[in-house]
């Protein structure tokens, strides 16, 4: 399998979950301005959007969006138990990585994160954003996880959640899930990710700056 990713973009759920199941992959690079790959490919030849994840699979195929490759590795990889074995616990997985990628990712983050969105854009999102919060909260409170077992589900979150430290939202409002953000970050296969895509990501600022 090849990866396409964006240092501490949504892609790194995906090298989370590789990491949990012991998965071999090769790392592809793309750098998110320019959408040119480290051995200089046009990355939009692979994804005409430009948008990482991008998964291409042993037999060729690429597939893209976030949660249908985390699903694609936990039915590939079912060894590592990343989505739940029985019909209803898949549901929940689905309800889940829905809600990460729409009410968090999408309508929540993206806004705060897009230097080009005007005040109001980022001032509704964070308004909406504590709402969904909140609702997370309620849900992780007294538990470990967002089903039962760690999933592609959580993988998700805590690349989300990740990404509050680029904003103005301040997770301590939120006891519950701040405490499960810091037991996430301490998993083995998230610290290692994170570690490896924050090597990456300051190095990514720093061509940015020789460019300019």
């Amino acid at each position: 399998m090849q990866l396409y990713f964006s240092p501490l973009a949504c892609s790194a759920a995906t090298r989370i979950c590789l990491y949990e199941a012991g998965a071999e992959a090769a790392f592809i690079e793309v750098d998110s301005k320019t959408k040119r790959t480290h051995d200089g490919n046009n990355y939009l030849e692979v994804h005409p959007l430009g948008l990482v994840p991008a998964l291409r699979t042993d037999d060729g195929d690429v597939l893209t969006e976030n949660a249908s490759i985390l699903q694609y590795l936990a039915e590939t990889l079912p060894q590592a138990g990343l989505a739940p074995a029985d019909s209803r616990g898949r549901v929940r997985l689905r309800q889940w990585l829905s809600f990460i990628g729409t009410e968090l990712h999408k309508a929540t983050f993206a806004p705060l994160l897009d230097a080009s969105a005007n005040e109001g854009a980022k001032s509704y999102a964070l308004e909406k954003g504590a709402g969904r919060l909140s609702y997370l909260e309620k849900h992780l409170a007294g538990r470990e996880f967002l089903l039962d077992r760690f999933s592609v589900a959580d993988a998700y979150l805590v690349t989300v959640l990740n990404w509050h430290v680029a904003t103005p939202i301040d997770l301590s409002k939120w006891p519950a899930l701040l405490a499960y953000f810091a037991r996430l970050q301490d998993r083995p296969s998230v610290a290692k990710a994170f570690l490896e895509e924050r090597k990456l990501y300051g190095a990514e600022l720093e061509r940015r700056k020789a460019r300019t």
